[in-house]
C-alpha cells in the first residue's frame, strides 16, 4: 500500500505587495521535517506567494503518490477546493465575469492537480501548538522574503528560527485602506479604548503586521501598528 505524503506550503509578502517568497515542507514518517525549500519572488502580493508555494510543492511531489497538503491561506484553500471548478467552466472568469486573479498560477495548479489524489487541509497560522510543518514553511517563506535568498535542505540550509513577535513589516501607507472597510487594519468603531494586547472579534477582514491576513470573526489584538494576530502583538 502506498503511504500518503504529508506536506505543507506557505507564502510571505513583507508589505503586501512587497518583498515576497514561497516555501514548501515535506514531513517524515515521524511527523518531523524531512525536506524543504524556499525561494524569493522579488516584489509580489501575499496571494501570489501562497499560490506559487503550492505550485512549487505540486511540482516536487510524485504525482502517483497520494498527498495531504496543509496550508494556512484561506484564499489558496478556497481557490483549489471551491472556486477552481467554476472558474474553469467559465473560461477562467469569476462569477461576475471578470478575469480570475493570478490566472497563470491558477491554471498551472489546475493542470498539476489533474489525475492526482491530493487532500487539502486548512491549519490556522501562528498558533502556540500549531501544525509543525506549516510553522516550518511559514518560517522559511518569511526568512526568504526578508533576505530574498533561496534556501533549503538540499543546500544544507538549517530551518530559519521564528522571527521575533515584535518585528515590524515593511512601512505601509495608512491611507491604502479606509478605516472600517474590508481590508483595513481593524474595525474603526473599536479602535479606541483598547490597550495593546486586548482581543476582540474582527468586524472586517484585514492584514496583520506580519503580512498575513485575518478574517472577519477571527480573534485579533491591537498592536503598535493597528490590529492583527494576538501572537504578533
Amino acid at each position: 500500500m502506498v503511504e500518503k505524503i504529508i506536506a505543507a506550503c506557505d507564502g510571505a509578502s513583507k508589505g503586501n505587495p512587497g518583498p515576497a517568497a514561497w516555501a514548501w515542507v515535506i514531513g517524515g514518517s515521524d511527523g518531523s521535517v524531512d525536506r524543504w525549500e524556499a525561494g524569493p519572488l522579488g516584489r509580489a502580493t501575499n496571494n501570489v506567494a501562497e499560490l506559487t508555494a503550492l505550485e512549487r510543492l505540486l511540482e516536487t511531489l510524485d504525482p502517483a503518490v497520494p498527498a495531504e497538503v496543509r496550508m494556512d491561506s484561506q484564499y489558496a484553500m478556497k481557490a483549489v477546493t471551491t472556486w477552481l471548478p467554476g472558474w474553469r467552466r467559465k473560461g477562467w472568469k469569476t462569477a461576475a465575469g471578470t478575469p480570475v486573479a493570478n490566472k497563470d498560477l491558477v491554471v498551472r495548479i489546475d493542470s498539476l492537480l489533474t489525475g492526482r489524489d491530493v487532500d487539502f487541509v486548512y491549519v490556522p497560522a501562528h498558533q502556540v501548538d500549531g501544525d509543525p510543518l506549516n510553522d516550518a514553511a511559514d518560517r522559511a517563506a518569511s526568512h526568504s522574503a526578508r533576505t530574498q535568498e533561496p534556501l533549503g535542505s538540499a543546500a544544507g540550509s538549517p530551518l530559519p528560527p521564528p522571527e521575533p513577535a515584535t518585528r515590524s513589516s515593511a512601512p505601509r501607507s495608512r491611507s491604502s485602506a479606509p478605516s472600517g472597510s474590508s481590508g483595513s487594519s481593524g474595525p474603526s468603531s473599536t479602535r479606541k479604548g483598547r490597550p495593546n494586547g486586548g482581543t476582540l472579534k474582527a468586524r472586517f477582514s484585514g492584514r496583520c503586521r506580519c503580512g498575513k491576513a485575518y478574517d472577519k470573526g477571527e480573534t485579533i489584538a491591537k498592536n503598535a501598528e493597528g490590529w492583527g494576530h494576538p501572537t504578533c502583538v
